[in-house]
This record gives C-alpha cells, sequence and structure tokens, in this order.
C-alpha cells in the first residue's frame, strides 16, 4: 500500500525593531535599535514545529497568539543557533503550551551553556531591562538532528560559524524549504561584531551549504517584513560579507567603515548592527564625531 502525506506549509513571524538601552548610538542616533528578528512555524494539517523563539516577553507572548491563531497543535520548538534573541522567548512559549519540547543539536546547546554566563545574562537584562524573562529554559538536545512532521523529515544541519559561532538551519526537503537562523539576513544590515577574515569566510562556507540544498524559499533570521523569502539573500548575504570584509581590511576607523558600509547598503534595515560591529573590530579608532 502506497502511503501519501499531506504537504507542509510555513509561516513567518517578524517582530519589530526593539528599542535597547546600549549607551553607544550610531552616530547620529537619538535611540539604538535591535534588528527585526524572524519566527518560523511549519506546519502540516493537525501538528507544528516553530523555528526560534524570539527575545523578550512582549514578542513571546505575541508570537504565541500567533501561532495560536493558525488552530494547529505545537509538536516542537527548534532553535537554530546560541544568541539570545533566538531562545530567550522559549520559556514564555513554553508557558502557552505546556505540552511542547524544545530542541537544539547537542553543539548548540553546549554553546548556550558555555556562553551565557551569569555576568552575560546580566548584560542582556541590563540592555533590556524587565523586558526579558525572569527564567531562562535551555531546549533539549536534538541528538540525531531530525525532526519528523506529519510524515515529513525536518533536517537541522551545523553550518558553523555565520554571524556566531557554532550555527545551524533546518531544512525542509519535501517543500525546498531552508530555515535559515542567522546564517542568511534578508534587507537587514548583518551582524559582524563577532567576525574576523577567517569566520567571515566560514560564513561564505555556510552560505554554499544552503545554496548547494537547492531551496524554493530561504528564511532568514532577521529580514524586513514583508520582504520575500527568495533564495536570492543567499547571494545577498554573501554579497554584503565580501563587501563588509574588504572595508573592514581598508578602512582606519569604525567611523571610516560604519559610513563606508551605509554608502553601499544606505536602505537596509538597522544601521545600528553596522555599528555594533564596526566598534567591535576597530575599538581602538572609534572616533565617534560625524565627518
Amino acid at each position: 500500500m502506497t502511503h501519501t502525506h499531506a504537504p507542509l506549509a510555513w509561516d513567518v513571524y517578524v517582530a519589530d525593531p526593539e528599542p535597547t538601552l546600549d549607551k553607544e548610538l550610531p552616530p547620529g542616533a537619538t535611540q539604538r535599535l535591535f534588528s527585526p528578528t524572524s519566527a518560523t512555524l511549519i506546519f502540516g494539517e493537525r501538528d507544528a514545529v516553530l523555528v526560534d523563539a524570539l527575545l523578550t516577553v512582549a514578542q513571546a507572548n505575541a508570537l504565541a497568539d500567533w501561532i495560536a491563531a493558525h488552530g494547529k497543535n505545537l509538536k516542537a520548538v527548534y532553535v537554530t543557533h546560541g544568541h539570545a534573541d533566538h531562545w530567550f522567548g522559549l520559556a514564555v512559549i513554553l508557558e502557552h503550551f505546556p505540552q511542547t519540547r524544545a530542541y537544539a543539536l547537542p553543539s548548540v546547546l553546549e554553546q548556550m551553556h558555555k556562553t551565557h554566563t551569569p555576568e552575560f545574562i546580566a548584560v542582556w537584562r541590563a540592555r533590556f531591562r524587565a523586558k526579558l524573562p525572569k527564567t531562562l529554559v535551555y531546549p533539549e538536545p536534538l541528538a540525531d538532528g531530525r525532526l519528523e512532521l506529519e510524515g515529513h523529515e525536518l533536517v537541522a544541519i551545523e553550518v558553523g560559524h555565520t554571524d556566531t559561532d557554532v550555527t545551524t538551519i533546518l531544512h525542509v526537503p519535501d517543500i525546498g524549504l531552508v530555515v535559515a537562523g542567522d546564517a542568511a539576513y534578508n534587507d537587514v544590515h548583518q551582524f559582524l561584531a563577532e567576525s574576523d577574515h577567517q569566520t567571515r569566510a566560514e560564513w561564505l562556507a555556510a552560505l554554499d551549504t544552503i545554496e548547494a540544498l537547492r531551496p524554493r524559499a530561504v528564511i532568514a533570521g532577521h529580514k524586513r517584513a514583508g520582504r520575500a523569502d527568495d533564495p536570492r539573500i543567499v547571494e545577498e548575504t554573501r554579497r554584503y560579507i565580501r563587501d563588509f570584509d574588504r572595508i573592514a581590511a581598508s578602512s582606519a576607523t569604525a567611523l571610516d567603515l560604519y559610513y563606508q558600509v551605509l554608502v553601499l547598503y544606505p536602505d537596509r534595515v538597522n544601521p545600528g548592527a553596522v555599528w555594533a560591529s564596526a566598534l567591535a573590530l576597530k575599538p581602538d579608532h572609534a572616533a565617534t564625531a560625524a565627518p
């Protein structure tokens, strides 16, 4: 007997840019913003899997309401990597959906525990004050790297360093979908503060991995709301990294790096991400006076 499975579908929620209390403001800015962040719901006739869980209590509550409106049983949450904006909201999601289990690859989970020291978490709480969940919930290890959703396989793939170390994507072969976490960006300035020339090359290799899957849709962890999840964002992300790498090598100061990137990419969302990257790469040359 031949068994057929109903096709899966997906939907994307994008949380608006979030104000922070960071003191290092981009030149001419009066407020630092955190980039818009996405969460993806993959679903069949009955069940669903959420990819990433956002950052603040308000964001996660709104995300939970959005999930509930789809009318599906939330079977699992998958976390792509250890950056706080993709999993701090997990505690709130699991309060709304207590039967749901959350997963990350063992390497990602190890990285979360390694980097999220009490001191590091305190820095995040200072940036967002009372906006963050009071307690953090860590996902379980997904040892075999696979989730099942109504007969379809969702495959976690390690892609190494992208905008941070130890990142993954989630591939859904049956529908040609890649949920890319922070391996791809979609018309949002990329966070390169944790990078150097070598790790930027590793990010380019991660994009090659995505491209080799020949996806029909690629969902970026940070995207402009309403912009299509077109595979072309892989090449857009690649071009941005190469441009940034070239400018970082030739610019003398953080300010020079910042303005040269904005000349090439004047319309991308959240220039504050460029400023954070520039300050991290050129901390000894962080002249802040606008020309």
